[in-house]
């Protein structure tokens, strides 16, 4: 199964049921606990806790664990790209993506023309 990690955004386009995004409701998927505190805090207030409940729970046994030297990479990362808006979240999946062989999966322009890029809108 071919597989991907999922950024905050792309979690969202999900939810919002986008049709660019059906294509991926099949595959693997990987996030943070970090895309989670942003997807909760997002829903909370666009929608309440219950939805956002509802969806941390869901997406929660999705989360890897983060090491600790692709914590350092990701900021070596963000660094190096000062001119980009990035945020620590998708730093860290980025480079969790990196590592793991897998797309990073966003629609964030931030990271369009980067390399392991799957950009969606």
């Amino acid at each position: 199964m071919v597989s991907y990690f999922f950024d905050t955004y792309a979690l969202y386009e999900v939810i919002e049921g986008n049709p660019s995004y059906r294509v991926f409701e099949e595959v693997g998927m990987l996030l943070t606990k970090l895309n989670l505190m942003e997807l909760y805090y997002g829903l909370l207030n666009s929608y309440n806790k219950e939805i956002a409940d509802k969806y941390y729970d869901f997406y929660s046994d999705f989360a890897v664990e983060i090491k600790d030297e692709e914590i350092k990479e990701a900021m070596v990362f963000k660094a190096t790209n000062k001119k980009r808006n990035l945020s620590y979240a998708d730093c860290i999946g980025y480079i969790i993506a990196k590592n793991r062989c897998v797309k990073f999966l966003t629609g964030d322009k931030e990271f369009e023309s980067l390399p392991n890029v799957e950009f969606v809108k």
